[in-house]
């Protein structure tokens, strides 16, 4: 297993709210379509920087992160060099993820065939190809994150 398995005290939560993912259950739910959270630290005494993400988990448990290269957030994964990400089930039942990482490898540009499994993903075969298509001129970046640390939580019966 990569990363350290945190869930929540019964401090925090009373045990009849929720419970932690199995690694399965993780893997499984990682592995759906899910739009992510993705945080950086930030400078300057700024916040955190927080955006919505695509992102997709391969089999060898590394999170993918396909990015354009003229963003905030690339140069703030850049120095931090770690980055949080948060995927959620936002219907009932509730579940969640929270995956802290290393970025272990940055490729400058993304390659095509990964920005176009990372499209396909959330549009589909034929609208995630043209997508890339569309931005085959701009500028992108591919970040390899390797969990370090897992929150998880199943709030179903």
């Amino acid at each position: 297993m990569i990363g350290r398995e945190y869930a929540p005290s019964a401090a925090m939560l009373p045990a009849s709210m929720s419970r932690p993912l199995g690694e399965a259950q993780r893997e499984e739910f990682l592995a759906a379509k899910h739009v992510g959270v993705l945080s950086v630290a930030a400078t300057d005494g700024r916040p955190p920087a927080s955006v919505p993400i695509w992102y997709d988990y391969t089999p060898d448990g590394l999170i993918r992160i396909n990015t354009g290269t003229a963003s905030r957030k690339v140069r703030l994964i850049r120095q931090a060099g770690a980055v949080t990400l948060v995927v959620q089930r936002e219907e009932p039942p509730y579940q969640y993820v929270v995956v802290e990482g290393s970025v272990v490898d940055t490729i400058e540009p993304a390659p095509r065939d990964v920005r176009e499994a990372i499209a396909i993903r959330y549009l589909g075969e034929e609208g995630g190809r043209a997508f890339v298509e569309g931005m085959k001129d701009k500028p992108s970046v591919l970040f390899l994150v390797r969990p370090d640390r897992w929150i998880t939580a199943d709030f179903s019966d």
